[in-house]
C-alpha cells in the first residue's frame, strides 16, 4: 500500500503524542467542510438506487451528463487502465502516486515525465497521457486551453487523455469536465471527487467523466451498489448546495493564500485553494520539527516536498505560525 497523508494514529505512536494534541495538516481536505445533516432513515434501510437524484445534481454541478459515480475517484483509478488496451502512459509527474501503481499493475508502460508542461508530455507520442490538474503535490496547473487542445492532438491519433480534478473546484475555470465524453472531447476522461472541495473524503464519493461506452464497461466490471445510499444522498444534497459553494470558493482561495505566504520565506511554494507544498532541501527536517510540536505535513521520499494543508481555525493558523517563526534549519 502506498503512503497517504492523513495517518495521524499513526503518527501520534511514532512521536508519542497523545492523539487529541495533533494538528492534522496532512491532507488537502478542505477543513471547513460541507455539513452533512441527519439523512433520512431510508438510505440506510434499502439498497442504493440509481434513479435517486444523485446523478442529476452531479450533471448540473459538473456540466456534463456524461458520468458514472463511483466510491471515491480512487475506484476510477483503480479500475480505468484494466479498461484501456495495455500501451504506454505519459505521466506528468511528480503526481498523485497511486495512478502510475495503477497503470503499472494493470501491464503498461508508465514514462514519467519530470515537472514536464503539458506540450512535451504529448512530444512523448504516447497512446495515453495522464495529468492531474491542480496537481498534487506540486500545485502546478495546467491552463483550460492547453488541456482541451492536449486532447484534440491525441484524438487524432487515437489516443486518451486523463485528467484528475480533484482539487478543481475552488477554480472552475481550470475545469475541463464539461467536455468530458462530448463529441468535441469523446477522448477525454476527467475524474473528480467530493473528498477535496466538500471536505467529504469519508463518504467515498467520486466520478468519472468520459464517452458513454467506456462508463458502460466500467460499470459493469464495478459491479452494483458501489456508492452506499447515505453516501449518495449526501452527495446529492452537496453537490445541490450553490449558497455552500459559492461562499466556499472565495473562502478557501484567501486560506490557500494565506498558507502560501506563510511558507514563503522558507523556500519556492506553490499552491492551491487546498494546500501549498514547499520545495526546500529542508523538507524532511521541517516536517521532524512540526512533528514533534504536534502539526502533521505531508513529506514526499522522491521530491524535496513538504505539502501543507488548511488550518481549521484561527488557534490552528496561530499554532502554525508560531512554528514556522521559530524554525531554524540546521
Amino acid at each position: 500500500m502506498l503512503e497517504h497523508g492523513g495517518r495521524l494514529r499513526q503518527a501520534a505512536a511514532h512521536y508519542d503524542i497523545p492523539l487529541a494534541d495533533w494538528l492534522d495538516l496532512s491532507t488537502g481536505i478542505n477543513p471547513q467542510g460541507w455539513p452533512v445533516p441527519t439523512l433520512p432513515a431510508a438510505v440506510w434501510q434499502r439498497l442504493p438506487e440509481s434513479d435517486d437524484g444523485l446523478e442529476a445534481a452531479a450533471a448540473a454541478y459538473y456540466g456534463n451528463p456524461n458520468l458514472l459515480p463511483v466510491a471515491g475517484s480512487q475506484a476510477a483509478i483503480q479500475w480505468l487502465p484494466a479498461l484501456l488496451p495495455k500501451a504506454a502512459v505519459a505521466c506528468i509527474a511528480p503526481l498523485y502516486a497511486e495512478h502510475p501503481q495503477a497503470w503499472q499493475q494493470a501491464g503498461h508502460k508508465v514514462r514519467y515525465l519530470q515537472n514536464a508542461t503539458l506540450p512535451r508530455a504529448l512530444a512523448a507520442a504516447t497512446p495515453y497521457v495522464l495529468l492531474c490538474n491542480p496537481n498534487n503535490p506540486t500545485a502546478d496547473r495546467h491552463p483550460h486551453e492547453l488541456v482541451l487542445d492536449a486532447a484534440r492532438q491525441l484524438h487524432k491519433r487515437g489516443g486518451w487523455l486523463i485528467v484528475d480534478e480533484a482539487f478543481v473546484d475552488a477554480t472552475p475555470e481550470l475545469s475541463v469536465t464539461p467536455l468530458a465524453g462530448t463529441p468535441e472531447a469523446p477522448n477525454l476522461i476527467v475524474l473528480r471527487s467530493l473528498g477535496k472541495f466538500f471536505g467529504l473524503a469519508g463518504v467515498r464519493v467520486g466520478f468519472v467523466f468520459a464517452a458513454p461506452e467506456l462508463l458502460r464497461r466500467m460499470q459493469e466490471a464495478m459491479g452494483p451498489w458501489t456508492v452506499s445510499g447515505p453516501s449518495r444522498e449526501a452527495a446529492r444534497l452537496a453537490l445541490a448546495d450553490t449558497a455552500w459553494q459559492a461562499a466556499a470558493r472565495p473562502q478557501l482561495q484567501a486560506a490557500g493564500e494565506r498558507l502560501h505566504q506563510l511558507l514563503a520565506p522558507l523556500g519556492e511554494v506553490k499552491a492551491t485553494a487546498l494546500f501549498a507544498t514547499l520545495s526546500s532541501p529542508h523538507s524532511n527536517e521541517l516536517f521532524d520539527y512540526l512533528a514533534r510540536r504536534a502539526i502533521l505535513t505531508r513529506r514526499f521520499d522522491q521530491q524535496p516536498l513538504l505539502r501543507c494543508g488548511l488550518p481549521a481555525d484561527e488557534a490552528g493558523w496561530q499554532r502554525l505560525a508560531t512554528a514556522l517563526n521559530e524554525w531554524k534549519p540546521a
